[in-house]
């Protein structure tokens, strides 16, 4: 199987027509989704920041928490509809101010969304794909836009049901995608002894997170389980399985590493790397994830 280390991939987000990083520093960052400017903590940014002051108060909304693993609360500035929703890229997405600081969207996936889009495309036949902790449902619209049969997990019903929502919003509801409301690596594990397989699977498994049932997610003690019980999933022609983390210690070099252990009797390729965003009119970049991708 052929890796690469020599080089760690950077994969950069430098945004599109209703979304851009309008600066970052001091720990926070200043990014616009549609019309709506919002300011929100970034730990990775402990550079000073670009633009001055009165640039960041037109943010229409601040976030402030006590601390990066507590909730906090919004700080209005400008009222403005919420929710509110925004093109991304061939689907619609809705974006809504939450307790935790997330809206719904990560906008540094979509390079990987374009991706999906376009490997899927590109198959010559029609693709099973599996979506684990599919969030609010963009990698999954896009494959399934793409002609993939889509089946999304996500231990959350609000996040399955904003996933629905985003399908409604894009005029995807004739569309073949299967929604569940599991933990990720019970339904893996079920999917593999009632020998149901697919062709690819998307996984974005948070630092901690807990299932339908009160399962307790915690990523560095089921990581391996989980990745194990994918690679069983793949069937023989499968053609990729792309993984994103965030918010661990771990570095891509790990995902990497991983991924070639649990591949390593199937043929293809690894890359692993990191997802970051650029600035608007700045050269500045904004590290936000790490990935690893095995395709046959």
């Amino acid at each position: 199987m052929d890796i690469s280390i020599n080089q760690i991939p950077i994969t950069i987000t430098r945004g599109w027509d209703e979304y851009e990083l309008l600066d970052s520093g001091d720990g926070m960052k200043l990014e616009r989704y549609g019309k709506i400017l919002l300011a929100r903590p970034e730990p990775e940014a402990f550079w000073m920041k670009n633009l001055g002051e009165q640039e960041w108060k037109k943010a229409n909304a601040m976030y402030f928490s006590p601390s990066q693993d507590e909730n906090g609360l919004w700080k209005v500035s400008k009222q403005f509809p919420n929710p509110w929703d925004i093109s991304v890229g061939i689907v619609r997405c809705k974006l809504e101010l939450t307790s935790s600081r997330h809206i719904g969207l990560f906008p540094e996936q979509y390079p990987q969304w374009q991706w999906l889009y376009d490997h899927i495309s590109n198959s010559k036949h029609s693709m099973k794909v599996l979506n684990l902790f599919g969030y609010t449902g963009m990698a999954t619209l896009f494959a399934a836009q793409a002609g993939a049969q889509v089946t999304h997990v996500d231990a959350s019903k609000k996040a399955i049901s904003w996933a629905k929502e985003n399908q409604a919003l894009s005029g995807l509801n004739e569309k073949p995608i299967r929604w569940i409301v599991d933990d990720a690596l019970k339904f893996v594990k079920r999917e593999a002894r009632r020998q149901n397989f697919y062709d690819a699977i998307v996984l974005d498994p948070p630092k901690f997170g807990r299932g339908p049932n009160g399962e307790v997610w915690e990523f560095y003690k089921y990581f391996p389980s989980l990745l194990q019980a994918c690679e069983e999933v793949l069937n023989s022609q499968a053609s990729f399985m792309l993984l994103t983390a965030y918010a661990v210690k771990a570095s891509a070099l790990t995902l990497l590493r991983a991924m070639q252990e649990r591949m390593q009797k199937r043929a293809g390729t690894i890359t692993a790397g990191e997802l970051v965003q650029q600035e608007t009119d700045s050269d500045r970049y904004l590290s936000r994830a790490i990935y690893a991708l095995w395709k046959k």
